[in-house]
């Protein structure tokens, strides 16, 4: 089938096998490609109840149809396995180059087997498979391991995805890392990676992706161009100030958390903004593969550079930490991408700590380094760091904050949705986007439906992001389509400008199918309840579809939502209806048949 290389690569760590399998194109069909094959076959190929990082657990790296297409924003691709934080279904998805790379080598997918007895890389060339030593590599952060790797590879247009110390030392926040700053960074992929001794998959084609309706899918993707270019937000917005662009706006909502949701307005956001970072610190733009937006950012502070900050570090180690020294936490955010650590996690774990400090249930005598002090430019960069060595205390941080504050007694003072770290969107403001919080298949997540996006930026029309009535389809609809949006192997936020007609006529041009609108978001519908059922096989059900007890009970204090909390428990009940799932939260016979699950 068009857009589709065709081929899997399958890798044994432990038997050193390396076979090539053609790619089940009836799967393909059903379920898109991306994030939703690729979990439909984890789903398929590992039993319930392993143990994330043993050795029966299997990680796929997989791309999209759309992947290495000319397509916008089609440098994509997702990193699906077991979650070593959550045991949920994980995948974990990044730009830059290394998914369209792999795509011209030839393969939709890579999945590893097993564990290597020793530090290994993979090395790829067109038809050249090789698992090759790494005991070299390990230990090294991120970015010098790229250029070894490439050195050695003696080919500088290949492309590096490698891990650092954090998923070596088995951190379920750690990351996967492409490209040296772009990021599979949640659920803790890095750290399956780690666990079968693979430090790094390197990888260079020769190839292109053959498109069924060349002259078509030219005219489609010119038409989708000029929408992006002229969106406020993906023409205008993103490409000036980055992702941080939404400091601002988020704070001016009132829903910015601050000292780990304690508060939910922050008064010196301006000083952490995307406006202030592009005055100060901002080199220049840092374009993924075939992204007309640009909104990644590369800066420098006190004579180092590096890529980012995102908004959602900022926040997370801006107001979340009551941090408004934007240094400090561009200097975090480079220790995230040199050890390999999810910045929304790391971020989110030390603002937990911090509140464990305040309220005296870490001591300062346990302390091995700063102050866990609100406000601490010095605390954010040094426990960065020994998170990700795993050295003195920053070992506790780094298994993140739901297990961090279990330990101490106080599981409460985690904000956590299935253990997985919330982003930066308090959901008492958002209704909405609150639900999408509570129902993610992966955990605490703003990325599986961005309901921000009619909430609070009025995209595709203006919601009242206090209401309930009507909330639960748009979760529905929202999550159904980014599953069709990830899956492609595109960037999510081309729908702030792009229909799902769009959509629609990118596949089809590329593939030569012929969906319309309504049977490709059933292909999101069912990408999403093989999500669900995974997730039920390890045990989750209705009692997780739920948010931290502060949200749900305590009123914000202050600012523009001051008085709210979240109503989920009028939201929940709607979205389980629509859904076509019963009380508890499973899908019925009915659906599931007719999903063809």
């Amino acid at each position: 089938m068009n857009a589709y290389a065709g081929k899997i690569l399958r890798v044994n760590l432990t038997t050193g096998s390396i076979v090539t399998e053609p790619l089940p194109v009836d799967k393909a069909k059903a379920f898109v490609g991306g994030r939703g094959l690729g979990g439909r076959m984890l789903a398929e190929e590992i039993p319930a109840g392993i143990d994330p990082l043993g050795e029966e657990n299997k990680i796929f790296f997989i791309t999209g149809p759309l992947t290495g297409t000319p397509a916008p924003t089609s440098g994509r691709y997702m990193v699906v396995t077991k979650s070593p934080l959550n045991n949920t279904i994980a995948s974990s998805n990044s730009g830059g180059y290394w998914g369209a790379e792999l795509k011209f080598a030839g393969y939709d997918m890579v999945i590893v087997e097993g564990k290597a007895k020793e530090p290994v890389y993979i090395y790829i060339k067109d038809d050249q498979v090789e698992i090759r030593p790494a005991a070299k590599y390990w230990g090294k952060l991120v970015g010098e391991t790229t250029d070894l790797l490439l050195e050695e590879v003696g080919d500088p247009k290949a492309r590096v995805l490698t891990i650092g110390p954090a998923g070596e030392n088995l951190s379920p926040i750690a990351a996967v890392m492409n490209d040296r700053y772009r990021a599979a960074g949640r659920s803790g992929v890095g750290a399956v990676m780690g666990s079968k001794n693979l430090k790094a998959i390197v990888v260079r084609g020769s190839g292109k992706v053959e498109l069924a309706q060349p002259d078509r899918f030219r005219e489609v993707v010119s038409g989708v161009m000029r929408k992006i270019k002229e969106h406020s937000v993906t023409g205008q917005g993103l490409p000036s100030y980055g992702t941080a662009v939404l400091v601002n706006v988020i704070n001016e909502n009132g829903i910015f958390p601050t000292k780990n949701f304690q508060e939910a307005y922050f008064a010196p956001a301006d000083e952490i903004s995307g406006e202030t970072l592009a005055e100060k610190y901002l080199v220049k733009r840092d374009p993924c593969y075939r992204c007309p937006i640009a909104c990644g950012r590369y800066c420098r502070v006190d004579g180092e550079e590096g890529g980012g900050p995102e908004y959602e570090t900022v926040w997370a180690y801006g107001s979340d930490c009551g941090v408004s020294d934007l240094k400090a936490i561009i200097k975090a955010n480079n220790w995230c991408n040199e050890m390999g650590l999810d910045t929304i996690s790391a971020g989110a774990t030390i603002a937990a700590a911090m509140e464990l400090y305040q309220r005296g249930y870490i001591k300062p005598e346990e302390l091995d380094g700063p102050e866990l002090k609100w406000g601490s430019g010095e605390a954010i960069v040094e426990w960065t760091r020994k998170m990700g060595l795993g050295e003195g205390f920053g070992a506790k941080l780094a298994l993140g904050a739901a297990r961090l504050c279990e330990a101490y007694g106080h599981p409460e003072v985690a904000m956590t949705v299935k253990k997985q770290e919330l982003p930066a969107y308090d959901p008492r403001g958002v209704q909405g986007h609150g639900l999408q919080y509570a129902t993610s298949n992966r955990g605490g997540c703003h990325v599986r439906g961005y309901m921000i996006s009619p909430e609070v930026l009025g995209v595709p029309e203006q919601l009242d992001r206090f209401a309930v009535e009507g909330k639960a389809e748009w979760v529905k609809t929202f999550q159904d389509l980014t599953a069709v949006i990830d899956s492609m192997g595109l960037c999510l936020f081309t729908s702030f400008a792009l229909s799902a007609q769009d959509y629609a006529d990118l596949y089809n041009a590329a593939t030569g199918l012929n969906l319309d609108v309504d049977e490709l978001l059933t292909c999101g519908e069912r990408i999403w309840n093989n999500e669900r059922i995974f997730n039920l096989q390890e045990g989750y059900g209705a009692q997780d579809d739920t948010l931290p007890e502060r949200l749900l009970k305590e009123p914000i204090p202050e600012g523009p939502s001051k008085g709210h909390v979240h109503r989920l428990s009028e939201l929940l009940p709607a979205y389980y209806q629509i859904r076509g799932w019963d009380e508890t939260g499973v899908p019925t016979s009915e659906k599931k048949q007719a999903l063809g699950l």
